[in-house]
């Protein structure tokens, strides 16, 4: 059918067609309270001033559609990972619908649709006199009035608050005059303000189908599988048929007893029948297309809707946490329930930033090395990737089967992302382990400390006090982590500390920082607790006690592979609205955490992590190769183990976890793939493969050479001297000074017996110089041969040793000593005895 505008008689004719029911609908409100007739006349005339008075322009929002998540494939084209509605509509122009759909709805519900001005006369009249009287309330709207009333419930469907959505609702729909009155007034305005085909298209993407389907197109695809321009005559008329009565006649109810399977949707197909005849009377269709459409069954093929992330098979976490950003983000609205109305409702096509090679890279790597379940342990796997220098999240894979369920179906199943923080839909966080030693590395180095710098590491159960600018200085009494490989803790310098991730070498370097400064740090770089509480910086802290999430890690080390500046994670590149409009999504802030030639410090140090240290099995399998940073990390006992790095590119951290309930050592825990422990470096090295293959990667900063050597002085010789003398040499000469306590030494009790450099040695200003005083035990024997026995015995009376004859015949040395055993020059040990041989006569 032609777009039709209306004639003035038409408009006119509508009008006073109005004015009729408006007389006639007066005079029954009239006799419905008053019983006296004679003051019919009154009401009338108040009806008729009412309804000019009325409202007559109706503003048609727009209406509520899906939003789809996609990702962009390599080609440019959108790949749906999702689809989330409030009602399941897909907007499609009149031209796009079938012309048996259009037909069949004027035929069926309009038939003088093009003929009058938006209220049928006749319709009206037979609507009204049900309506008041005895029986059930029967049809007489037009299409437009149709169309008035669904955009009325329309808006009261973007109200949250249950109260006001409830009166709104009553209001749009409550079966009154007054309603009635204002529906009549409003579609008369809209007739004024569109074309008969514009309302006839409005009217058809908003009506209800049933449950949560609206519109003509949704409907064709949910019951026919089919798209509105290819509907038949048939089905046509049978999804017009649902628009009378849609709890009623919807055709997805098989096991109904009036209107399923077993009869044929006898309900509906009554319905339809109607619209076909009504279709041949008003010769839309001819008798032969009639017939054939009658004696046609009923067939529905129901496409159930795809709604969820749960659609988005292993990407339903990240696709998760991208509901969670258009929830939380104020981008999106200025409360939660306003940007989830806006998200549901909107239409939003949204481009996220997820690379599908490398999440299929992810997910493939974690299916083949972690379990989705293992006995007696409840076993994590987590992989996230973020784009160096743009906060781009490119990947977000974990060992489950994603759910919306408040109860999993089992232990393969959770909704909560073990990537992300709490208030994003994730845990409470896991502890990172020795892959927070960065952030002191970052500390050691802002503070100008180089990598060659050596501090005490040694292993103790009381570090003494730490700095701490916040709180004041601070203790932990008892506090005495021991090295994973159960180092001697020599003293080691920063870069051997983090090459291989050495505890005691840590604590010794944050014993000459600040640990709020250090926590600092680590915030700079974007990280904190996933549970939302302040990062804690006690002496374990570290050593990476906090709970912190995998991508935040992730977040920090691309920031350091950034040259120190940080960028704060997306996952939105791009969304279009309903009506095709840009809509500016979240973006994300770069801000600098350290200066670049700390970073490339950090970068120096993390390297050989990777080539000569505990990561040297992600680095060896990473193919093709590219310039790599990293650390690894184990939580105490094993149960959480890390590989965390970077490329200038790309960052990536993979976890082994334990989730919930007993830890489990993972270093005694084997799958089919290999030792739990290890298998984050059967995975890490497969996602940056495919990072690397794609993404490339160049060379970092080369380290400046007083953040790796640092100033060098020789160590001065402080043998000999008393303690307090050796700590003003070695301060006067800018070394910090250590006391390691006692040692077996010939000099005597009290002075410095060595140093650590030693004395003469080359080494970094302001390192750390152990001094170790003697105990005097290694006090050297005099040389007593040709002495007399007595002077011999005298001799050694003042070492502490018994002295034991032995004769022998030399009459050349008779009375004098010969030999001595021990001879000179050896340790006197105290209690010990020296054998002294004198000659005799023969």
């Amino acid at each position: 059918m032609g777009d039709y505008k209306r004639t003035f008689g038409g408009a006119l004719g509508g009008f006073l067609g109005f004015i009729a029911m408006s007389a006639i609908a007066g005079m029954l409100v009239a006799v419905a309270f008053t019983p006296a007739l004679a003051i019919a006349g009154v009401a009338t005339r108040t009806t008729i001033n009412t309804f000019e008075n009325l409202p007559n322009y109706l503003a048609i929002d727009q209406l509520s559609q899906v939003s789809t998540i996609y990702a962009v494939q390599n080609d440019g084209q959108p790949y749906e990972l999702a689809s989330f509605y409030d009602q399941n509509r897909v907007e499609v122009p009149l031209q796009a619908t079938s012309q048996f759909v259009r037909d069949a709805v004027v035929a069926g519900e309009d038939p003088r649709f093009y003929e009058h001005g938006g209220v049928d006369l006749q319709g009206t009249i037979r609507g009204a006199l049900s309506t008041f009287g005895p029986g059930d309330v029967s049809g007489g709207s037009s299409v437009t009035q149709q169309y008035v009333k669904n955009v009325l419930v329309q808006k009261c469907e973007v109200l949250s608050d249950e109260e006001a959505l409830d009166a709104c609702f009553e209001e749009a729909t409550k079966t009154t005059a007054e309603r009635k009155l204002k529906e009549m007034r409003l579609a008369i305005g809209v007739e004024k303000e569109y074309s008969k085909d514009e309302i006839l298209q409005g009217y058809l993407n908003i009506t209800g189908f049933g449950g949560t389907v609206y519109g003509i197109q949704a409907a064709a695809e949910y019951y026919y599988s089919a798209s509105a321009g290819t509907l038949t005559l048939p089905q046509s008329a049978s999804l017009i048929a649902i628009v009378n009565n849609p709890s009623k006649f919807r055709l997805d109810e098989p096991e109904s007893e009036t209107n399923g399977a077993a009869n044929g949707y006898a309900a509906n197909k009554d319905r339809r029948d109607y619209i076909l005849r009504e279709m041949l009377k008003y010769a839309k269709i001819t008798q032969a297309d009639y017939d054939a459409a009658v004696a046609s069954p009923i067939e529905p093929a129901i496409q159930e809707p795809s709604t969820g992330c749960q659609t988005a098979g292993g990407a339903a976490y990240f696709c998760d946490y991208v509901t969670q950003v258009l929830k939380t983000d104020p981008t999106f609205g200025a409360d939660e329930d306003t940007r989830m109305t806006n998200f549901r409702r909107g239409g939003y096509q949204i481009y996220t930033t997820l690379d599908l090679d490398l999440q299929l890279a992810s997910e493939t790597t974690i299916a083949e090395n972690v379990p989705m379940t293992f006995d007696g342990w409840d076993v994590g796997a987590v992989a996230t990737s973020v784009q160096v220098g743009t906060g781009r999240v490119l990947t977000m894979a974990q060992n489950k089967k994603y759910t919306q369920l408040e109860v999993a179906p089992g232990p393969e199943y959770t909704g909560i992302n073990y990537n992300t923080d709490f208030s994003q839909g994730g845990s409470l966080g896991f502890q990172p382990g020795s892959t927070y030693k960065v952030f002191t590395l970052a500390e050691w180095l802002k503070e100008g400390h180089p990598l060659g710098e050596r501090v005490d590491s040694a292993r103790k159960a009381n570090w003494g006090t730490f700095q701490d600018y916040c709180d004041g200085p601070q203790s932990f009494p008892g506090y005495n982590p021991r090295n994973d490989s159960n180092e001697s803790g020599r003293n080691y310098t920063a870069l051997e500390s983090t090459i291989d991730s050495i505890n005691t070498g840590f604590l010794g370097m944050a014993k000459r920082l600040d640990l709020c400064r250090i926590k600092d740090t680590a915030e700079s770089f974007g990280v904190h607790r996933a549970d939302g509480d302040p990062l804690q910086k006690g002496a374990s802290s570290v050593l990476g006690t906090n709970e912190i999430a995998p991508l935040s890690m992730a977040v920090a080390f691309a920031g350091i592979a950034n040259k120190g500046t940080t960028c704060s994670p997306i996952v939105i590149d791009r969304i279009l609205g309903a009506d095709g409009a840009e809509i500016p999504p979240p973006v994300s802030t770069c801000t600098e955490s350290v200066e670049p030639a700390v970073a490339a410090g950090m970068a120096y140090a993390m390297e050989r992590v990777m080539t000569q240290g505990s990561a040297t099995q992600s680095d060896d399998n990473t193919y093709p190769h590219s310039p790599m940073i990293g650390k690894t990390g184990t939580t105490d006992g094993s149960k959480d183990t890390w590989m965390s790095g970077a490329s200038t590119e790309i960052a990536t951290v993979v976890g082994v976890v334990s989730v919930t309930g007993f830890d489990t050592n993972q270093r005694k825990v084997y799958f089919d793939s290999g030792q739990a422990a290890t298998a984050r470096h059967r995975m890490w090295p497969e996602i940056m493969g495919v990072a690397n293959a794609k993404y490339g990667g160049d060379d970092f900063d080369q380290a400046a050479n007083n953040l790796v050597r640092g100033a060098q002085a020789t160590v001065p010789d402080v043998r000999g001297k008393s303690v307090d003398d050796a700590r003003l040499t070695l301060e006067g000469a800018g070394f910090g000074f250590l006391d390691g306590g006692i040692t077996d030494s010939e000099l005597p009790a009290g002075t410095v017996a060595r140093s650590e450099p030693a004395s003469g040695n080359s080494t970094s200003t302001g390192a750390l110089v152990t001094v170790y005083s003697s105990n005097g035990s290694q006090v050297l024997l005099p040389n007593v041969v040709g002495q007399t026995l007595a002077q011999a015995r005298a001799a050694l009376s003042g070492f502490g040793v018994q002295t034991l004859e032995e004769t022998v015949a030399d009459p050349n040395q008779v009375g004098k000593v010969t030999v001595m055993n021990p001879v000179a020059g050896s340790p006197a040990v105290p209690g010990g005895t020296v054998i002294v041989v004198v000659g005799k006569a023969p």
